[in-house]
């Protein structure tokens, strides 16, 4: 073994947060990424953190200045939650997810209840019922399926649905074709 194989690679110090440096962060994670403003949050406080451990800066001061530059951003529309929740649900929505799993996805980014249920309802007529087709197509279920389903393949079906988060009667239409012409 020599010496250079026992040589770990040195981690690199996180930069100072300073005001110019944590707008610069927050405009190239927003040029590459949609976000909430609470997600868009939670990433610049762990700039934050790690600066103030390794710097020894106030973590206080830090907070405060991603508040005032996030109020900067809202004001100007460069965050939108309403924008955001609308494009990820109709993503996801178009992907084959349901209601349920869709709620808890925009949940998980810190999306108000208000603006995850505007979303939900934005989505147009009869979205459950189009989202588990997708996912059934996709899947190949029900009358999708290569074989037509046998009666415990057609419960191993309607399980892969309610799973997916889908009613019981939205997979069970699915499952069995009714009213799935159109779609």
């Amino acid at each position: 073994m020599t010496t250079e194989d026992s040589k770990q690679p040195r981690k690199r110090a996180p930069r100072k947060a300073t005001p110019k440096y944590l707008e610069n962060a927050a405009l190239y994670y927003l040029s590459r990424y949609s976000t909430s403003t609470e997600n868009l949050r939670r990433v610049m406080m762990r700039k934050v953190m790690r600066s103030a451990k390794h710097h020894g800066t106030d973590v206080e001061d830090g907070a405060a200045l991603i508040e005032a530059m996030i109020g900067r951003f809202l004001g100007s529309g460069l965050l939108d939650d309403w924008a955001y929740a609308r494009t990820r649900a109709d993503s996801l929505h178009r992907r084959g997810n349901s209601a349920r799993v869709i709620r808890g996805k925009l949940k998980q980014k810190g999306v108000d209840d208000d603006v995850i249920a505007a979303a939900l309802d934005a989505r147009g007529e009869d979205p459950e019922l189009t989202a588990a087709v997708t996912l059934a197509k996709r899947r190949r279920l029900g009358p999708f399926a290569v074989k037509p389903p046998n009666g415990e393949q057609r419960e191993k079906h309607l399980a892969a649905l309610a799973r997916a988060g889908f009613s019981y009667d939205v997979a069970q239409r699915v499952i069995d074709g009714k009213d799935i012409d159109g779609i």
